[in-house]
């Protein structure tokens, strides 16, 4: 059922920033510090290990506590919604939270998320996903994160886990760490440079333990040639030491290899417990028998103090609702949606839709007296919007990858349907072709005032194949031949409309210089509300403000990177996405951060203040690494002016490019940015607070955070090509 609701279709806002999550640690442990006492030794382990798959009402449990009024702990995917149960709100997926660039709609959708969490009395809810960053443009799993900028990706990561635990529920951030494929994915050997390491795959990790993330969860591929959930360097050294993390991890499920390896490596909770066949290896009684003869005592106790730690973090001990969902999916008929959540799921949808291509001011649209919409991607699956299990097809509206981070839809806005009610409206006639057969779309194109074709591409988790396509995509072409459509209707219609729905970046460049192709609409990801959040903009209820969260090459090769077999070296080192496009003076498609509206931004009166020091990072840890990184050091503001005649939302981008004495950096990183709407001719300042962490580079032989003497570079605009104002500060 849908909620009833009245949208606001304005922009949201991010003049402050919500905070990740303020949950005092201490007394936290100190609470679970006096419960540990209570428990026995099998206790102990029961709280640490999975009582088995499919064995309990959760993705994952642990045994209940009698003794302490502790029920079993209740895990559950995923990172856009509750998987595997109904009357959910299908958020849409983190790509596209990304693409908005609005830290409020990032956090509103965590709230809604954990809001949800909550009331079906689930404790941890599985996302948010940090990785896979976005190392290769095909990675299967790069929707469910947030954009391979580990800044804007650190930045959402932080506004989610905000959002989700402040609503109640437990937030765990994976899959940790250097799982960027799906390809070998339990077999895949991640070596990465300490550097790199540093600076992109652990960045975003870093940012959810500064907003006191409750878990992460390890895995499935090896790291340096030892198992990343029993890899002393990335989960004690990394995660607990040097970021301070006082929550707990968990494996990915059956992503465990040892006993005493992964317990004195740092691991703390083993999922599921038993695996589909019943097998149980490591923990449970095999843990048991290894306390006191190879894990010490001390350590198993440190697990159980974690776990319930976060427990205690996120106020779960007193009045949490019952569980309502069930092993078998279903559910158990609680319908937690709510008007706000489906508001927020449009928003979201909505504002995360980038206009990459708009000739002729063709959109928005004025009611044209006839519209060719073409493309099975127009129309909602007609087997059934649930009818492919964990989404594992390409059939229908394309609104959430395949695998275990997509979740059941309560509804779905098709955007032919959105389209035609609205076009009804306006006296428009409307014809309907839902193949992706280039002579049906031609033909039903050919007479119509404006055409909107829509081609799709997709991916997802690797226990799925999807049109041959094994997780990670095949190459970076639009599925369904949807090139071949666009070019066939592009041929007799003058004001084509591509409107692409896809999990990452394809290739535009068969039509997107064709001079009948008018508009190319980056609707990416939109979840449920579909149709309604594109109709939005195709009319221009509101002016779209999305930006790319990752760059849009012309050929495949250009991102310097491709999916690997066995051992993946991580070559390219800090050079992906963006970072390799300039270092290699490549002329992107679209590059990362773009986006173009229905009005005109200036920018003007650029300011920096500040007096950085050099050196390294110091200070006393806190979650999230040494104290004086988040310090601020240096603040840029700006002035950004509407000078077009309808209100629009600009996303004003800060980029920092770091002196020569830090060696071999990317030539400008962001380091900043903020979402502003502004009326017609009006004028707001936006203002960029930097950290010490963000003026700095990882110092391979001093082990720490540098801040390197010289100038900075200061770049303030549009996306990371569209240059608006520059400067520089002096760090000495």
């Amino acid at each position: 059922m849908r909620p009833q609701i009245s949208v606001f279709l304005g922009t949201v806002v991010s003049f402050v920033c919500a905070q990740g999550f303020n949950g005092d640690w201490d007394v936290a442990y100190a609470k679970a510090t006096t419960t540990l006492a209570k428990l026995s030794t099998s206790e102990k382990v029961g709280l640490v290990t999975g009582i088995g798959w499919g064995k309990g009402p959760c993705t994952g449990n642990t045994s209940p506590l009698t003794s302490i009024n502790f029920r079993t702990l209740c895990l559950q995917d995923g990172p856009l919604g509750v998987r595997s149960t109904t009357g959910i709100t299908a958020f849409p997926p983190g790509i596209q939270a990304a693409s908005t660039w609005d830290r409020s709609l990032m956090y509103d959708r965590g709230h809604g998320i954990g809001e949800e969490t909550k009331t079906l009395g689930i404790n941890v809810i599985l996302g948010p996903v940090c990785g896979p960053l976005g190392e290769f443009a095909q990675g299967g799993r790069n929707w469910e994160g947030f954009s391979s900028d580990p800044y804007l990706a650190g930045v959402a990561t932080e506004q989610t886990i905000g959002g989700i635990q402040d609503a109640g529920a437990q937030a765990c951030a994976k899959h940790f760490i250097g799982n960027e494929q799906e390809r070998g994915r339990e077999t895949m050997n991640s070596v990465i440079d300490d550097r790199t390491m540093h600076e992109l795959y652990l960045w975003p990790f870093a940012e959810a333990v500064n907003a006191n993330v409750a878990a992460v969860m390890c895995s499935y591929n090896k790291i340096g040639g030892s198992w990343a959930c029993e890899n002393q360097h990335t989960i004690n050294e990394l995660l607990k030491t040097e970021l301070g993390f006082r929550g707990y991890v968990v494996t990915d499920w059956n992503a465990g290899h040892s006993n005493t390896g992964a317990a004195n490596a740092g691991l703390d909770m083993g999922m599921p417990g038993t695996d589909s066949t019943g097998k149980n290896p490591f923990w449970g009684s095999a843990l048991q028998s290894a306390i006191g003869s190879g894990v010490p005592s001390t350590r198993l106790d440190d697990m159980v103090t974690r776990i319930l730690a976060s427990w205690y973090l996120t106020k779960q001990d007193s009045g949490y609702p019952a569980i309502g969902v069930t092993a078998k999916g279903g559910g158990s008929g609680r319908n937690v949606q709510t008007a706000n959540h489906t508001a927020t799921a449009r928003a979201v949808a909505r504002d995360g839709i980038v206009l990459l291509k708009n000739s002729g001011n063709l959109l928005p649209l004025q009611k044209p007296k006839s519209i060719a919409i073409i493309g099975s991607g127009a129309v909602a699956n007609p087997q059934g919007i649930n009818s492919c299990i964990d989404f594992g097809c390409d059939t229908g509206t394309l609104v959430q990858g395949w695998g275990s981070g997509s979740v059941t839809l309560p509804f779905l806005s098709a955007p032919a349907d959105a389209i035609t009610t609205r076009a009804k409206t306006d006296g428009t006639t409307v014809t309907t072709s839902a193949t992706d057969t280039a002579s049906q779309g031609s033909s039903a194109a050919q007479s119509a005032d404006v055409a909107i074709v829509f081609i799709t591409a997709d991916s997802g988790e690797e226990y799925i194949v999807v049109e041959k396509n094994t997780g990670d995509r095949n190459d970076l072409e639009a599925w369904h031949n949807g090139a071949d459509l666009v070019k066939a209707v592009a041929g007799v219609n003058k004001n084509t409309i591509v409107v692409v729905n896809t999990v990452g970046p394809i290739l535009l460049e068969a039509f997107a210089d064709l001079p009948n192709v008018k508009a190319i609409v980056w609707a990416g990801l939109p979840g449920e509300e579909a149709g309604d959040a594109l109709v939005d903009v195709l009319y221009g209820s509101v002016s779209p403000s999305g930006k790319l969260p990752y760059t849009i090459a012309k050929v495949a090769s250009d991102y310097g990177t491709a999916i690997q077999t066995g051992s993946d070296t991580f070559s390219e080192g800090l050079f992906i996405d963006y970072r390799h496009f300039d270092k290699s003076n490549i002329a992107p498609r679209y590059e990362f951060g773009f986006g173009l509206s229905y009005t005109t931004f200036n920018y003007s009166n650029i300011t920096i203040t500040g007096s950085p020091t050099s050196g390294t990072a110091s200070g006393t840890i806190v979650p999230g690494g040494s104290s004086s990184l988040f310090d601020t050091v240096a603040t840029v503001t700006a002035i950004v002016t509407n000078s077009g005649s309808v209100t629009g939302a600009e996303v004003a981008q800060l980029y920092i490019g770091l002196p020569s004495a830090a060696p071999s950096s990317p030539i400008r990183q962001l380091r900043g940015f903020q979402k502003v709407s502004i009326p017609a001719g009006a004028s707001t300042p936006v203002t960029f607070n930097v950290r010490r962490k963000d003026l700095s580079y990882w110092d391979t032989t001093a082990k720490a955070w540098t801040v390197p003497q010289g100038s900075f570079t200061i770049s303030v605009g549009a996306s990371s090509r569209d240059i608006r104002l520059t400067g520089s500060i002096r760090a000495s």
